[in-house]
């Protein structure tokens, strides 16, 4: 595309729309040439970050949207980005990738990041021009991220220092100076502890399985999982034996890919965890405890279900069994300023504040637009021919012409204004990490400022685990037995940042914590929901507000390897279910990088997470102007 698209030269408005019409459609172009998909759709949305987005079946591409005003950065983002995908789709195995997922939820980050880095430098060594705007892309994202001011390992995301690492080996995507910097950093953290793998994978590049294979082995490497490498050659062996004899067990091999590429599309292509190969989790990986548990409520485990395990992967429920939790003994519901020291806290918040200031602008106008709407509903208002109050100034004529009159006076009033009350619900999963839960904690400070200035209450709150791997819960179960069909396995952590009756500036210091290592780890969707559903559902107020921010389904590697795949994603489906057809809670739900719009009723996905901002304030908009007509009290959902 030239150069001369980015000119700003006096241009009207129709010019610059057909500039950006002529750009998106040598772009797509571009897309189906490169990728050799033809019939491949290319769509254009805000709605799509800067890495695009390519679903599993390979139909569709889904590219950041070009602004009226196009300039040199915008033009390497989206070439990037375009590149990036058509990549993906040229030398990318939804199959083969899915049946070689790991099972940690960090383990799939890594993997997915280093197979993204592996078809961009194949892409990259056939075609110069897509090196160049790769790394071009890369380069621009790195630096956005402040990685050039990063002076250790733990200053950078994983994923982001595994796709240097896996560049840097296969030099075909050349690093400018943010990736250098982050290359000799990584280089120095992790030694020479990746530098035979990342060799093999440089040499078998164009081999998707033994790609696969190898950034398995990398990924223990890093100890993201312990995983059975025993195993993992018998099934790669079978698989070779299967290709020699292709009429053999034909039935099977086609059932299992069908298999892989289900998890594929659900799990692969999102970031989400697979449900193929779950394995147990050893003793060994669970965490200690950060915290004691502020419930204490025991379930039995005699109560539990006495129906055989399912097997691995099964993704359906079985015979009505009902959502349940093996023990909510160790369970948390805490104040955010109890989980981290005053000075922490401190350092935590003037971070934050600093995050804010460049956003500032744009949401403070979104939310300036909020108070008006609301302060406009609550204006004053005037009731005229009354018998006494003020004298009514237009109806002195009538005053002199007849002073007996009784109807000349006026009386103010104010609309009456239906007290409300919004609670803000905010995945603090470890997916959350970085640019989307900074974006999210900025987000409800603006928030509670805003609604706090007209009025409304705000409560912010947050859901995780306190542990990785189950904590002990699980091992009380192990020490139970191992009974079959424990349910819920993991122990619940409930962060409470901003109560709805704590004004903001007593509560500002606590929105910290969300940028806080350690705090972000696994989530139970379906129980947060009820949770802050049920708060909601005490309170007196006559409107009540419920706004979910999440960016995937509900994921828990400890309950779900011993219970049915979708066993936590049908609770979540059976909580929104009640909340939108009994409660008089109002939900709405906001997905970044995910389609929650499969789960609620009312719902909007980002892919980009700096427009939460404007996303949320453009929602408590809409509903504000919604009809105010009777709203009751909601009843609490029972577990």
């Amino acid at each position: 595309m030239p150069d001369a698209i980015l000119k700003p030269t006096y241009q009207t408005q129709a010019e610059r729309t057909s500039r950006t019409e002529t750009f998106k459609t040598a772009t797509m172009a571009v897309v189906k040439a490169l990728a050799e998909k033809p019939e491949t759709t290319v769509v254009f949305t805000a709605a799509a970050n800067q890495k695009s987005a390519v679903n599993p079946a390979g139909t569709e591409v889904r590219l950041p949207l070009p602004p009226q005003k196009m300039t040199r950065e915008h033009v390497v983002r989206l070439r990037g980005a375009a590149d990036a995908a058509a990549m993906r789709l040229k030398h990318h195995d939804v199959a083969v990738h899915a049946r070689r997922m790991p099972v940690n939820k960090e383990a799939v980050e890594a993997y997915n990041a280093m197979e993204q880095a592996r078809v961009e430098a194949l892409g990259a060594r056939q075609f110069t021009g897509v090196g160049q705007n790769l790394s071009g892309a890369f380069e621009q994202r790195l630096a956005a991220e402040g990685y050039h001011m990063a002076r250790e390992y733990g200053h950078i995301e994983r994923t982001e220092a595994l796709k240097v690492l896996v560049h840097a080996a296969c030099n075909a995507v050349s690093l400018g100076a943010t990736g250098k910097h982050v290359q000799s950093i990584v280089q120095a953290a992790l030694g020479s502890k990746l530098e035979r793998n990342l060799t093999d994978l440089a040499a078998h590049i164009d081999d998707q399985k033994k790609s696969a294979d190898i950034l398995r082995r990398l990924i223990e490497d890093l100890d993201l999982e312990k995983d059975n490498l025993q195993e993992m050659e018998r099934e790669q062996e079978k698989g070779d034996d299967n290709e020699q004899n292709p009429d053999q067990d034909n039935n099977e091999d086609q059932d299992d890919d069908n298999d892989a590429k289900q998890q594929g599309a659900e799990n692969g292509e999102t970031g989400s965890r697979p449900q193929d190969t779950r394995a147990e989790t050893s003793e060994e990986e669970q965490g200690e405890g950060e915290g004691a548990p502020a419930q204490v409520m025991d379930t039995d485990a005699e109560a539990e279900s006495k129906s055989a395990r399912p097997p691995t992967g099964h993704n359906q429920r079985g015979g009505g069994e009902r959502y349940k939790m093996f023990t909510t003994r160790f369970d948390q519901v805490e104040e955010a300023a109890d989980l981290c020291d005053p000075e922490e806290l401190a350092r935590l918040r003037l971070q934050l504040d600093r995050q804010l200031a460049h956003l500032q602008g744009v949401v403070s106008r979104l939310a300036n637009r909020l108070q008006r709407k609301l302060m406009a509903q609550q204006q004053r208002s005037w009731e005229f021919d009354l018998e006494e109050g003020l004298l009514d100034a237009g109806r002195l004529s009538r005053i002199v012409t007849n002073p007996t009159h009784s109807l000349s006076f006026k009386r103010e009033k104010e609309t009456q204004f239906r007290d409300t009350v919004v609670s803000l619900l905010i995945d603090n999963s470890g997916s959350m990490r970085g640019r989307p839960i900074t974006i999210a904690a900025m987000t409800a400070d603006l928030l509670a400022r805003t609604l706090e200035r007209c009025g409304v209450k705000v409560e912010i709150l947050g859901f995780t685990t306190s542990q990785w791997k189950g904590g002990q819960s699980r091992k009380l179960w192990t020490d139970a037995g191992k009974p079959a069909s424990p349910g819920r396995l993991n122990d619940l952590r409930h962060i409470i940042y901003k109560s709805a009756d704590m004004p903001w500036r007593r509560a500002r210091r606590n929105l910290g914590l969300m940028l806080r290592e350690g705090i972000l780890k696994e989530n139970i969707d379906g129980e947060a929901l009820a949770w802050a559903h049920n708060r909601l559902a005490a309170r007196g107020e006559q409107r009540r507000i419920l706004m979910v921010i999440s960016d995937g389904a509900p994921v828990d590697d400890s309950t779900l390897s011993v219970n049915p795949g979708n066993y936590l994603e049908q609770h979540l489906r059976e909580v929104i279910s009640y909340i939108e057809n009994t409660s008089e809670v109002q939900l709405l739900a906001i997905g970044i990088g995910h389609d929650v719009t499969r789960y609620y009723r009312r719902a909007v996905t980002l892919m980009d997470a700096d427009e939460l901002g404007g996303a949320v304030m453009s929602q408590l908009t809409d509903l504000f102007e919604e009809d105010d007509t009777g709203y009751g009290m909601a009843a609490p959902l029972v577990m």
